[in-house]
């Protein structure tokens, strides 16, 4: 019997729908039958979370860390663990990585911070958010591939892992193949003047330019949402949102207008009125709020589940840093989408562009 990718929703009422994909798993139990769960990872090195060929489709991920010193401590004392973790995944023999992200990134919080939240497709769970969790789906026809790999430089790093997956004899061409992209900018905008009203509101875009570029991908597929990170670089004890800025959607060449074209930074996931409250749902949420003034790391979530942005040729995400382009701060970003292969080739930038301004 042919099993293909099937039309197998997630939901509960698709649920009672019987199924005939085999369960299989790839962890990192201890083949000795002892409790050393863990790969250890020596700096430099990789560890393969998962290696199979064949047909099948990733249905979960859940993955905690630490460095060899500490158990207990949620980066096991190694500074910026991480942004110096990196997971890669490639799909059908691939030569160029369909995921390229710092390994906290990826699970839903910038900065190389932990903190318990929940969305629909990433979680970071108990304890402080340690255990990070991910639901979205990622097919492949021809072999899949996960690496993690250390960028610590001093110490081994502990990694504990589960891959669940399905095997399939076969998916469909239209099914397209799971991506996501780490980027991150110090933008440039202009100098404050006396006005903070000025600074913070004027100006105008009409062109959309200069924003930040969340996510860049030519080629048919649909974008599915993306985690949002902004580190204040001025200080001041002025009013100092980091916000206001418009997202700007562009799909299939557009020149101006965007196809879609948003109202404010807090507006595009979800929330209003420059939020200082953290907040999880399951498909919007700010995990970290930046503290007093917005002086801290801001991490933010946005996903498109229900309302995916398909791009026939080619989409640009973007959205201005400050209204107008007007702010100067630190920028990053993890894009997830799917697409057709193949894709524009992208990798990763280096550590010493990745680690945390202080």
């Amino acid at each position: 019997m042919t099993v293909d990718y099937g039309p197998h929703g997630s939901s509960l009422r698709d649920l009672p729908r019987l199924r005939r994909t085999r369960r299989r798993r790839s962890s990192s139990w201890d083949r000795t039958g002892g409790n050393d769960d863990r790969a250890t990872v020596r700096p430099g090195g990789t560890v393969t979370l998962l290696d199979v060929a064949g047909a099948g489709v990733v249905t979960h991920v859940w993955i905690t860390v630490a460095g060899s010193r500490s158990l207990r401590h949620p980066t096991g004392h190694v500074p910026d663990l991480l942004r110096r973790l990196v997971l890669r995944a490639w799909w059908d023999g691939e030569e160029h990585p369909s995921v390229a992200v710092p390994l906290g990134d990826f699970f839903g919080v910038g900065h190389g911070r932990t903190t318990n939240f929940v969305s629909l497709p990433l979680q970071m769970s108990p304890e402080d958010g340690k255990a990070f969790n991910c639901w979205f789906a990622m097919p492949f026809a021809a072999g899949a591939r996960m690496e993690i790999t250390s960028e610590v430089d001093d110490a081994d790093v502990l990694v504990y892992s589960y891959v669940d997956y399905e095997e399939l004899d076969e998916v469909g061409d239209d099914v397209g193949r799971f991506h996501a992209q780490w980027r991150r900018q110090l933008t440039q905008g202009v100098r404050p003047g006396p006005s903070n009203a000025d600074y913070q509101f004027g100006g105008t875009n009409l062109t959309g330019t200069d924003n930040y570029t969340i996510l860049e991908a030519e080629g048919h597929g649909h974008y599915v949402g993306c985690v949002l990170n902004v580190q204040n670089r001025r200080r001041t004890r002025k009013w100092n949102w980091y916000g206001e800025g418009d997202d700007m959607i562009f799909i299939d060449g557009d020149v101006w207008p965007p196809t879609l074209h948003g109202t404010g930074t807090e507006d595009y996931v979800n929330t209003a009125w420059c939020p200082t409250q953290s907040y999880s749902a399951p498909y919007h949420g700010v995990t970290l709020t930046g503290g007093k003034n917005w002086r801290g790391p801001v991490s933010l979530y946005r996903f498109h589940i229900e309302d995916p942005v398909v791009f026939q040729r080619s989409i640009r995400v973007s959205i201005e840093h400050g209204h107008a382009n007007r702010r100067s701060d630190d920028w990053s970003s993890v894009a997830y989408w799917y697409q057709a292969e193949p894709h524009v080739p992208f990798d990763l930038a280096p550590v010493a562009e990745r680690l945390p301004l202080r």
